[in-house]
């Protein structure tokens, strides 16, 4: 996918959605939560997020493990920066206006929601996932910030003052920004020892039609094989 923006600049985008980010800024948007309003809408917002984090591992070790994707769509799990930064996103901003008027909200998650587009669509630019497993992201964080934005609607405002709140998340958005956190790396283990395979599928055979399970033997050159 061809963009007319710098790759630089492309990187810099996509790592606003990493789980090193996005995961420092849900927990303190739920800590927030807590301290201003229920312990409730805390827990629910903990619970819709993991759920769907949840959700996004398992397809991924599906992939990883077995080799399960849907091939005609290029699919070998949902993008997990777009699921966090499409569900993370709009429900900070959303937490941090909510002593604000109803269509000052409503910006706030749509912007919230465009910003969460933008990282899913750097990932494509970046080819570190197609097309349909950025949209199913997209979908699936639009579907958490939603759900939880309807179910805090009408939280009692008045409690939490917006300029602490935006502070606090930016300030953490800052300092965490670019800090790797090897989630692939975690999930192709748990997804190895749980199938068993030594080696982990990968987009490019799984796409020309190699069924069977990476086996490290098949790397060795012909006259070490025997001996493997």
């Amino acid at each position: 996918m061809n963009v007319d923006f710098p790759s630089s600049a492309w990187i810099f985008v996509t790592a606003l959605g990493s789980v090193g980010v996005m995961g420092p800024v849900a927990l303190i948007v739920a800590a927030w939560l807590a301290l201003g309003y229920r312990w409730k809408y805390a827990g629910a917002w903990l619970a819709l997020l993991g759920a769907a984090s949840g959700l996004v591992a398992l397809s991924k070790i599906a992939f990883i493990g077995w080799g399960i994707g849907v091939r005609h769509l290029d699919f070998t799990g949902i993008s997990g920066h777009a699921l966090m930064s499409t569900a993370v996103l709009p429900v900070a901003i959303f937490v941090a206006l909510l002593p604000a008027r109803g269509a000052m909200r409503a910006i706030g998650v749509a912007l919230g929601l465009a910003l969460g587009v933008w990282v899913g669509v750097s990932r494509v630019v970046l080819d570190a996932h197609s097309v349909s497993e950025v949209v199913a992201g997209c979908a699936l964080g639009a579907v958490v910030a939603l759900a939880f934005v309807w179910a805090a609607w009408r939280a009692e405002s008045g409690k939490l003052a917006p300029a602490p709140v935006a502070a606090s998340l930016a300030a953490v958005v800052a300092a965490l920004h670019g800090v790797p956190v090897p989630t692939q790396h975690w999930i192709t283990e748990i997804a190895l020892g749980l199938s068993g395979h030594e080696r982990p599928y990968v987009r490019a055979s799984w796409k020309a039609k190699i069924y069977r399970a990476p086996d490290r033997r098949t790397e060795l050159p012909p006259d070490q094989r025997a001996a493997a």
